[in-house]
């Protein structure tokens, strides 16, 4: 007989290092439990009419900002903004250039490995957004209010792991546990995240500045 499986919730809130005071929008905190023996979960089958995953690109933005996808997922990058984009990864977990293409286009990234990408756009530096990729099922991501729930979880002993773009990976790492789930598990409990300033300008691909934007430039419309 398969043993019950839990939904698993947990809260999470953001401290400031520089204001030492909890902030409002919890979101975007993202937990995940790994087997720790090393079991690999086989994910259930997707039906062929189920759609993929999206990091879709309107108003200059990425939505939703984080997306967590198994490891294998292929990933849809559609262009919803009438001008074009080029999405782009070169720093962490998958690595990729999409190029340069036109509104109501899209192009797919195949995340095959393990790992945190940090996705830009090389046309508009207002643009980021991260895809999670693990080896795992059992993860959940935080509400505005820090709110984590995780479902169908079965019983066992995981690695939790915690992930936030504006807490230091050293910070991260240090909150990393072993923890149980058994029949009777609810919670997690709470988790309390220093966060810090994430700056407000990066480099393009070619680890330059973005130059300004012309009226000849693809940000408007035209290659």
């Amino acid at each position: 007989m398969r043993a019950q499986e839990n939904t698993i919730t947990a809260r999470v809130a953001l401290v400031s290092d520089a204001k030492k005071s909890k902030t409002r929008d919890a979101s975007n905190v993202v937990i995940w439990l790994t087997p720790s023996d090393g079991a690999v979960v086989v994910p259930a089958p997707v039906p062929q009419s189920f759609p993929l995953p999206r990091l879709i690109q309107r108003n200059k933005s990425f939505e939703p900002h984080v997306l967590v996808v198994r490891v294998g997922s292929l990933v849809e990058f559609p262009n919803r903004d009438p001008f074009f984009h080029n999405v782009f990864s070169l720093f962490e977990g998958k690595r990729f250039d999409l190029g340069l293409y036109e509104a109501g286009t899209t192009r797919n990234v195949l995340f095959d490995k393990a790992g945190i990408s940090y996705i830009f756009c090389n046309i508009h530096p207002e643009m980021s957004a991260a895809v999670l990729a693990l080896n795992t099922p059992y993860y959940g991501i935080s509400d505005r209010q820090g709110q984590v729930i995780i479902p169908a979880v079965a019983p066992g002993r995981y690695t939790l792991r915690i992930w936030y773009e504006a807490t230091l990976p050293e910070r991260l790492n240090a909150m990393a546990r072993e923890v149980t789930i058994s029949e009777s598990t609810s919670t997690l409990g709470l988790f309390q995240l220093p966060t810090i300033s994430l700056p407000e300008e990066h480099k393009n691909m070619y680890g330059h500045d973005y130059a300004p934007p012309t009226p000849d430039s693809p940000a408007y419309g035209r290659p």
